[in-house]
């Protein structure tokens, strides 16, 4: 949605100028902003910068995945009791998602009763989101916010998208829009990882294995995971480049999903899998095998959304399943690894 304290906000991504009227135009530098919709702001910068992530293709958003807003549970579950534990809003903040996918966390999370923005670089924001908070469309590079904005900030599964230097970008335009002592939340990993990852890689094999015997499908997941560039190569690192861009790691706790890998790798594979192939089979008929292939998986995600919402059993039993996967972080959270969540608190400039 754009409410008018979004309005109030924004400011042009060009030169931090006051914008106004309608289209947007900035006081100061006299550039339109015309691609508003009814549901979110087009405040993309006009530099086009090489790096251009996967996440702009539609391929990548064919599964529909992001149109419909479900419960958090499974991992998203666990992300966001780990970003509410960390960075706890309260209704006096005001707090920014950096890289907000479909929106989801805002939703999730409007119990905080704090001014929130969501800014991403893909306009695929869900219909939730699209009437409940506040969107924007955005580069991380050049965020249309003033300097000292946001008393809070969060990112997850972004960091791993970018470039060393568009990492050094980000996170210095996100050191610019917080406030002194603010804190920026992030969900994101290293290269290196600890020994007990090897118990991950053997999940891992065996989903292939299982792949090619026909029983699960990973390649919705192997695009999304292309887009990975790994800028960090381990923790001694992070610390150094946070520091750069004006943050400390406050606080950091680790998580190697290996219970976790085993359920969504290997046991919601196997179900969506499944519910996939009944869905082939209803379409096969009426189009091309690879257009009902590619409308199947869509289908599928659907279906399973719409199995969930009504079904109290499936939901306990997801639940269940959660809590298992709990065990990675209470077993393995104090083990420097690749996967982690940080707390860094913006640092106030000398």
């Amino acid at each position: 949605m754009i409410s008018p304290r979004l309005l109030d906000l924004v400011r042009c991504p060009e030169c931090h100028g006051l914008l106004r009227g309608s289209p947007l135009t900035c006081a100061s530098c006299g550039r339109a902003y015309p691609g508003a919709s009814a549901d979110f702001l087009d405040l993309r910068p006009q530099v086009a910068f090489e790096e251009r992530t996967k996440y702009l293709d539609e391929a990548l958003h064919a599964d529909a995945r992001h149109e419909r807003v479900s419960p958090p549970l499974l991992g998203s579950k666990i992300r966001n009791d780990m970003l509410r534990a960390f960075l706890a809003p309260t209704a006096a903040d005001v707090v920014v998602d950096l890289g907000c996918g479909s929106g989801r966390a805002l939703v999730w999370n409007r119990d905080w009763g704090a001014a929130t923005v969501g800014i991403d670089i893909a306009p695929f924001f869900a219909q939730d989101a699209r009437s409940q908070v506040d969107l924007v469309v955005g580069d991380l590079r050049r965020l249309p916010f003033a300097d000292g904005t946001f008393t809070r900030a969060f990112s997850l599964d972004v960091l791993e998208h970018l470039s060393p230097d568009a990492l050094r970008a980000m996170l210095a335009e996100a050191a610019r829009v917080l406030r002194p002592g603010g804190s920026l939340f992030v969900y994101t990993h290293v290269r290196r990882n600890a020994r007990i990852a090897v118990g991950l890689r053997w999940v891992n094999a065996l989903a292939r294995r299982l792949e090619r015997a026909g029983l699960i499908d990973m390649r919705q997941e192997r695009l999304r995971k292309s887009d990975h560039l790994n800028p960090l190569a381990d923790i001694p690192e992070l610390h150094r480049v946070v520091a750069e861009c004006g943050f400390r790691v406050a606080r950091i706790r680790y998580y190697t999903p290996i219970v976790g890998g085993v359920v969504e790798n290997i046991l919601m594979r196997m179900a969506e899998r499944q519910m996939a192939r009944r869905a082939a089979a209803r379409l096969g008929s009426h189009m091309d095998a690879a257009a009902a292939d590619q409308e199947a998986i869509k289908a599928a995600r659907t279906a399973a959304k719409a199995h969930i919402a009504r079904s109290g059993t499936t939901r306990a039993v997801l639940r269940a399943l959660t809590a298992a996967m709990k065990l990675d972080l209470l077993l393995f959270g104090s083990i420097e690894s690749g996967p982690f969540f940080a707390l860094l608190e913006r640092v106030p400039p000398r």
